[in-house]
């Protein structure tokens, strides 16, 4: 099992679904990745829910508010660690990213900003307290992968590069170019060109380890999601498929041959 005990700084650390009905969230969810549900009180009517996987936090959910609903679609969104999070927003805004909210503290857990790269993807950072991020990753049901998807691979590549020290590995594949982030040496994530005539901005897609690709595909799709992209493989690396959950928030699947 993958346990998690601390993040280092550049690596991803956190994964948060946004979305308009949290209820029915937790339900897809658990039914599809066994995960549990711990919920915490935010306000009136209002908590965060804790996924947890054997006992570890997993992954996150929160409901959007009515005014966010009118122009922000149901999402996941991925974190990255970092030692300064005042520091790593400057620095974001330095490189030609936007601050969206400034670093705030949230309790005593840790610290965080929302952040949108050159391109248009946004991304979160996390400067942890008590809360490092998730306890369990590279697991079937848990959190494995982050792949961004843009309108202009070099100008992210150089933000990135810049902003939290990770390597970029470019290769092509049947006519397919594809570029693996590196942190310290070992792969974490990766980069790809928008489909031609995509509709959805530059964003980063999360990916969640599975047994079984076609079996989890299916389950979710019993449970209402919708698939965008069938259970496919990848050469001499895997299977995925890229869904949607019944609100609409975009995830993928993956089988590690």
């Amino acid at each position: 099992m993958s346990i998690v005990s601390a993040h280092k700084p550049g690596a991803f650390c956190w994964v948060e679904l946004a979305t308009s009905d949290q209820k029915a969230a937790k339900v897809f969810y658990g039914e599809l990745f066994g995960w549990t549900a711990q919920d915490n009180e935010m306000g009136p009517g209002s908590f965060y829910t804790i996924f947890q996987l054997k006992g570890n936090d997993a992954a996150a959910a929160y409901t959007l508010d009515s005014e966010q609903q009118a122009g922000v679609p149901p999402h996941w969104t991925i974190y990255v660690s970092t030692k300064d999070a005042e520091a790593t927003a400057k620095r974001s805004a330095e490189l030609g990213g936007e601050v969206i909210v400034p670093a705030f503290d949230v309790y005593d857990l840790g610290r965080m900003a929302v952040l949108k790269d050159p391109t248009g993807a946004f991304h979160n950072i996390w400067q942890p307290g008590k809360n490092i991020g998730v306890g369990i990753h590279n697991e079937p049901n848990a959190f494995c992968w982050g792949q961004l998807n843009t309108s202009d691979t070099a100008k992210a590549e150089t933000y990135y590069k810049a902003l939290f020290g990770w390597g970029a590995n470019t290769g092509s594949d049947g006519g397919m170019t594809y570029t693996e982030w590196l942190h310290d040496g070992t792969p974490i994530g990766g980069m790809m060109d928008l489909p031609d005539g995509a509709m959805a901005p530059s964003h980063w897609l999360a990916y969640f380890s599975v047994a079984d690709c076609n079996a989890t595909a299916a389950r979710a799709q019993a449970l209402g999601a919708a698939t965008y992209v069938p259970p496919s493989d990848i050469p001499n690396t895997g299977r995925f498929a890229v869904m949607a959950d019944p609100q609409g928030a975009v995830f993928a699947i993956y089988q590690e041959n």
